[in-house]
């Protein structure tokens, strides 16, 4: 028989069937040892309460494990805890290196109004949206963004996502954690990472929240394809005055212009260059 993976925890995993049974299942003993790992997403054979063989798959994360994606989901808030924007740029950019699309939730607006992640990302080319789980503000705009997609929430720990999930599917009442104010971040209240339906049918996965820490363990971008993982360095990509432009200090540099003149964000590009010199410099060690 065939299914999906859609929940895994501690080596077992919920598969469904076409039929919508679900399946508690194991992975037989080669997936072990030959170094594959079946991930929430996977559309999976299985006999009896074994998994037996994972199908072809689109694409696939590391962080967070889950395959088949049709868009990722990322969450970020601009009051406790406050989102780096740089953990945001790593994760777009890994998910535009798979030709992933973003959509970017801003949460908790009913504390920050327009912050400072809005400013940022309104002019990026990443799909932005500012919700409250605790008003429902923006949340039929991300219902609608989410219609007919296979999506994946991601992002740093307290900043909504199972709130969020409880306003788009009242029935789920999954756990909520607090936010420390002291250390200005959350508690990690989802162990798993499990496929929940939205009343349309909608498929969303619920992820663990993650911290800083977490991000730099995270895959890494080859330096020379970052600029262009960058929708808003496209229209200054290839006007530089050398064709090998790093857009780091060479003269005569098209986007680096176009950051003095405060058409690009100053946060985008800080996260550029940390992003290329930590490519450059992993490099070094292969």
């Amino acid at each position: 028989m065939t299914g999906r993976i859609i929940r895994a925890l501690s080596g077992f995993y919920d598969v469904e069937t076409e039929s919508g049974e679900t399946v508690f299942c194991r992975a037989r003993g080669k997936f072990r040892f030959g170094g594959e790992t079946p991930l929430v997403g996977d559309f999976a054979e299985f006999e009896g309460q074994t998994v037996t063989r994972i199908l072809p798959r689109k694409n696939a994360f590391i962080r967070p494990a889950v395959a088949n994606v049709d868009q990722l989901v990322v969450f970020a808030s601009d009051v406790i805890p406050v989102t780096d924007p740089f953990l945001i740029d790593r994760i777009c950019v890994i998910a535009a290196s798979r030709d992933i699309p973003v959509v970017l939730v801003i949460n908790k607006c009913d504390l920050s109004g327009e912050g400072t992640l809005a400013q940022i990302y309104r002019d990026t080319g990443i799909v932005t949206i500012q919700t409250s789980a605790e008003t429902g503000e923006g949340i039929n705009a991300l219902r609608a963004q989410l219609s007919g997609k296979f999506s994946v929430f991601t992002g740093n720990s307290g900043v909504g996502k199972s709130s969020v999930l409880n306003r788009l599917n009242a029935e789920l009442h999954l756990p909520i954690g607090e936010v420390s104010e002291k250390l200005g971040r959350g508690r990690h209240t989802t162990r798993h990472i499990e496929i929940y339906r939205l009343p349309d049918g909608t498929r969303v996965a619920d992820t663990p929240g993650f911290s800083s820490f977490d991000t730099e363990r995270m895959e890494l971008v080859p330096a020379e394809e970052l600029a262009e993982l960058f929708p808003e360095f496209a229209p200054y990509i290839g006007k530089c005055r050398f064709p090998d432009c790093a857009h780091l200090k060479e003269p005569g540099c098209a986007v680096r212009t176009a950051l003095e003149e405060k058409t690009l964000q100053q946060s985008r590009y800080d996260s550029y260059v940390k992003l290329y010199e930590t490519a450059k410099s992993a490099k070094q060690w292969e």
